[in-house]
């Protein structure tokens, strides 16, 4: 299944790229993006309903962490075609109407808080009644959408997961698009670089450094979860999906952390100084 989704994911990643990098104005990029995402996830419905999960551990990864990641990118060009072709003219109506499809987010994401806060803590207490098929929520059951659901190719919260995902890439868009008309229209860089680095180091040691960003707030009040995804995007790498098991690993190392240590130490040396002078 990994082989299949990772591949599956990977060609879909790179077609989507292409067209955002594109010279086409942003509604015809939201359609073509959103033709190639509703294929792929097609693809990926159709490779599950001849596919039998391992175990309820593997049906729990596909169902939080795959079919979401697939699913969010579409919700997210599907929604933000929308939101522009009914964007009025002038400046001042436009903020207005940008900062009403901000709150409409903020307000679907905080009726869901309890949720957010056990998926981005990567919790996993509840997987079993939030990501197994036919076990069915009552909460869920009246929410429209439900009835529209494949139940051998849904469960209770992964639509959940793709549109709490797609939220934080709407958010980020919006608020570009607001500063944007507070500065006159100036386009202000966008969250990725056009070309993707490649991290040359391990995983482990991508690890040390993300914990350090976390641990630091670096980067502000940004979760782990997102702030690994994004550092995956960035810098074209796929980290272990367990962080905590990961974290738990460097702590019991006799040295827990070395990558650190070593980056210390040739900074130190390129600066023609000595560790602990």
């Amino acid at each position: 299944m990994i082989k299949y989704t990772t591949k599956l994911r990977k060609e879909t990643d790179e077609l989507v790229d292409k067209i955002e990098s594109s010279e086409s104005n942003i509604l015809k990029k939201s359609i073509e993006a959103s033709h190639v995402l509703a294929d792929a996830f097609n693809q990926l419905k159709s490779f599950i309903a001849s596919y039998e999960f391992k175990n309820e551990e593997e049906e729990i990864i596909f169902f939080k962490e795959i079919k979401p990641k697939f699913c969010y990118r579409l919700i997210y060009y599907r929604k933000l075609y929308n939101i522009e072709m009914n964007r009025p003219a002038g400046s001042d109506k436009q903020k207005e109407y940008l900062n009403g499809e901000l709150d409409e987010i903020n307000k679907y994401n905080n009726k869901r808080l309890d949720f957010i806060r056990y998926y981005r803590s990567g919790a996993s207490h509840l997987d079993s009644l939030y990501f197994l098929r036919r076990k069915m929520d009552t909460e869920q059951y009246l929410e429209t959408f439900y009835y529209e659901l494949d139940p051998n190719f849904s469960t209770n919260y992964d639509f959940k997961v793709a549109k709490i995902l797609s939220n934080d890439v709407l958010l980020t868009y919006l608020m570009q698009k607001i500063e944007e008309l507070n500065h006159d229209g100036v386009s202000l860089p966008t969250g990725f670089p056009p070309t993707k680095l490649t991290w040359n180091g391990t995983k482990t040691e991508l690890m040390e450094q993300l914990y350090s960003w976390d641990s630091n707030n670096t980067f502000g009040n940004v979760p782990l979860t997102q702030l690994s995804d994004y550092i995956q995007n960035v810098f074209n790498i796929q980290l272990d999906k367990n962080l905590s098991r990961t974290f738990d690993s460097m702590k019991i190392r006799n040295n827990p952390t070395p990558f650190l240590d070593l980056l210390k130490d040739s900074l130190l040396k390129r600066m023609g100084r000595k560790n602990n002078e």
